[in-house]
């Protein structure tokens, strides 16, 4: 049965989402989430990154009531969601990574059913599904047979039929893979909506550039634990002084020997991006001229540090690495 709770019911500040010290072992000795502390208020749109195999899903899982995590509790306002998986089921929406089974359904039709089920009046839930449809630019295809569509589209769909009549919390795993990228621009304006109307939104993502125009804050997990939490801008601050030095370097040429002012580096098959101190810009444009004149690099760029060089001096790896 679903509960009376509609989309904006109760003050913000009364559906706070906290996660304490949520660790998950298996055997007793494999930790797939160490002490876990997240807490998140209604309005947020909070970003879940790290590497495949960090622990990500396994932590929304918890949420969502689909395992029980080892020790820790999680909890949205007054309900306990460890004790009480059916209430968490109800209180989240999900969209998950994989597409949405609705090869037998028009799209107007899976995106009603949802919401029905979810508990919205029906009139409500129509009103809403056809403006997601319009304000995503899918009109055209309203009434089309979901093994139709495109696999973007198909990711619009699933992400409509999860926001249509959302919980107090809305995780989205990978929600723009597929997406071309004018509807990405259409769908991250929707996400930030989602936080404008109270709900907290969970943004579970590799796509480190786009998290960091869309987030207010994000957690960096890696091998299970939580290894940095802020704004995107607190997490920049220890680069602060750096920049970044792009090579895009010839096929075939495995990376040169760097100099000594490269303070780290990697690699995504040609690009190989460093960060280096602001007062070597100079020697680090000199360096890279020297690269493209060996035929080493085909060319080069100087820029601001980003959220991506945070993930990789954490993470020791590039967000492109887990696409």
């Amino acid at each position: 049965m679903i509960m009376s709770i509609t989309p904006n019911s109760g003050t913000r500040s009364d559906w706070a989402f906290q996660a304490e010290n949520v660790t998950k072992t298996y055997d007793g000795e494999v930790f797939a989430n160490d002490a876990i502390t997240i807490e998140v208020e209604p309005g947020e749109v909070y970003g879940l990154l790290g590497p495949n195999g960090a622990g990500k899903t396994t932590f929304v899982k918890q949420v969502i009531g689909l395992l029980k995590p080892t020790s820790g509790s999680i909890r949205v306002g007054p309900y306990d969601l460890v004790e009480d998986p059916d209430v968490a089921r109800q209180l989240c929406s999900y969209l998950p990574q994989a597409q949405m089974p609705i090869q037998s359904f028009k799209m107007h039709e899976a995106v009603h059913i949802t919401g029905l089920i979810r508990g919205g009046p029906s009139d409500a839930v129509r009103a809403r599904g056809d403006a997601l449809i319009e304000a995503l630019d899918l009109t055209e295809w309203r009434d089309t047979l979901g093994h139709k569509l495109s696999g973007g589209v198909r990711r619009l769909v699933g992400f409509i039929m999860t926001t249509v009549w959302p919980g107090k919390i809305v995780i989205l795993d990978e929600p723009t893979n597929d997406v071309d990228p004018r509807r990405r621009r259409l769908l991250w304006d929707q996400i930030r909506l989602l936080g404008s109307d109270g709900a907290a939104v969970f943004l579970v993502t590799h796509n480190v550039l786009e998290a960091e125009k869309a987030v207010d804050r994000l957690a960096i997990i890696n091998e299970g634990r939580l290894i940095a939490q802020g704004t995107p801008s607190s997490l920049k601050l220890d680069d602060r002084g750096r920049l970044r030095l792009q090579l895009m370097l010839r096929p075939g040429n495995g990376i040169p020997e760097l100099p000594g002012l490269v303070q780290h580096h990697a690699r995504v098959g040609n690009n190989l991006m460093m960060v280096i101190d602001e007062t070597d810009a100079g020697a680090g444009i000199a360096w890279a001229q020297q690269m493209m004149e060996a035929e080493v690099a085909e060319e080069y760029a100087l820029g601001a540090t980003t959220l991506e060089d945070v993930y990789i001096r954490l993470t020791g790896r590039t967000s492109q690495d887990d696409s």
